[in-house]
C-alpha cells in the first residue's frame, strides 16, 4: 500500500511536471508579444534581443492611435463577433435538435451533404459570396460579414451530435404528451441540457470570426467598417517595421479575446458541473 502510494505521488509530480511545461511553452508567444510590445524595435534588434518587459508600452499604443482607429476597428469586431456567435448557436442548435430527434424526408441525406461542405475550402465560394454581397449592395456593411457567417456546418455537426447523446427520447415524448410545441420542447428542454455545447460553439466560433481576415478584407474596404485584423494590418509598412507598435496593437487586440474565452470557459465548467451533480 505504501509503496502503491508513493507510485501515485511519483505520477501526480510527473503529470504536473508536464502540465507546467506545456504551460509555459503555450504561454511564451504571448510573454514574448507583450515583451516586443513595451520596447522599442531598437532594443527587438539587438543581439541578444531584450526579454525583459520595458517601458515603451505606452509610447508604442499611442503610436497605434495615431495610425488607425483601434478602437473603432475594435467596436466593429466585436459587433461581428456577438451577433455572427449569437446567431450561430441558435440556428445550429435549432438544426441540430432536428437533426438527432425529429424525423423527416431526406434528413441523412441533408446531414451528410452538411457534412461534405465542411471538406469544401472556404476560398472557393469567395467569388460567389462577393458577386452576391454586390447584388444585395452590402458593401463595406458589417451585415457583408455577419449574415454570411451565421451559417456553420461544424455548429450544425457538433449540436446534432451533442443532443443526440444529451437528450432522452423519453424526456422529448413526455413533453409531447403534455402537449409541448416542437419550439418549446427545444427552448425549455434542449438547451438547458445542452448548456456546455452552447460554451464549447460560442468560443470556437467567437474566436474564429474574430481572427478572420481574409472576408472581411474583401468586403469591408472602408475604413470606418474596418474589423481590428484588418486595422492592425494597415500597421505594416513596406519601407520601415516597427515591431514595437504592430506588437503593442496586436497584444492589445489579444486581451479582449482572451476575456470572452476566460469567461466562456468558466460557463462551460460551471455547467459541466452542474450536470455532474444534476445525474
Amino acid at each position: 500500500m505504501h509503496s502503491g502510494g508513493k507510485g501515485f505521488t511519483f505520477s501526480k509530480l510527473f503529470i504536473y511536471i508536464i502540465l507546467i511545461a506545456g504551460s509555459v511553452i503555450s504561454l511564451f508567444p504571448f510573454y514574448w508579444m507583450f515583451v516586443i510590445a513595451t520596447n522599442h524595435t531598437s532594443a527587438i534588434n539587438k543581439v541578444p534581443p531584450a526579454i525583459l518587459p520595458g517601458k515603451e508600452l505606452v509610447t508604442n499604443f499611442q503610436n497605434v492611435l495615431a495610425k488607425i482607429d483601434f478602437f473603432g476597428a475594435m467596436l466593429n469586431s466585436l459587433i461581428i463577433s456577438s451577433l455572427v456567435t449569437i446567431g450561430v448557436l441558435f440556428i445550429c442548435s435549432l438544426a441540430g435538435f432536428a437533426f438527432a430527434k425529429l424525423n423527416f424526408r431526406g434528413k441523412e441525406f441533408l446531414f451528410i451533404f452538411i457534412l461534405v461542405t465542411m471538406m469544401i475550402p472556404p476560398q472557393l465560394g469567395l467569388i460567389p459570396q462577393y458577386y452576391i454581397i454586390t447584388q444585395l449592395g452590402w458593401l463595406n456593411e458589417l451585415k457583408a460579414v455577419v449574415v454570411p457567417g451565421l451559417i456553420d456546418a461544424f455548429g450544425i455537426f457538433w449540436m446534432r451530435q451533442y443532443v443526440k447523446g444529451s437528450v432522452p427520447d423519453e424526456l422529448l415524448e413526455a413533453a409531447k404528451i403534455d402537449g409541448c410545441s416542437y419550439f418549446r420542447i427545444y427552448w425549455n428542454i434542449v438547451c438547458p441540457v445542452i448548456l456546455p455545447a452552447f460554451a464549447t460553439l460560442a468560443i470556437i466560433r467567437f474566436m474564429y470570426v474574430w481572427n478572420d481576415f481574409l472576408w472581411p478584407l474583401v468586403v469591408l474596404r472602408d475604413t470606418t467598417s474596418h474589423t481590428i485584423q484588418i486595422a492592425i494590418r494597415t500597421l505594416v509598412d513596406n519601407y520601415v517595421q516597427d515591431y514595437g507598435m504592430i506588437l503593442s496593437g496586436t497584444f492589445w487586440a489579444t486581451v479582449p479575446l482572451i476575456l470572452v474565452f476566460l469567461i466562456f470557459n468558466r460557463f462551460f465548467i460551471e455547467s459541466l458541473t452542474q450536470g455532474a451533480i444534476k445525474s
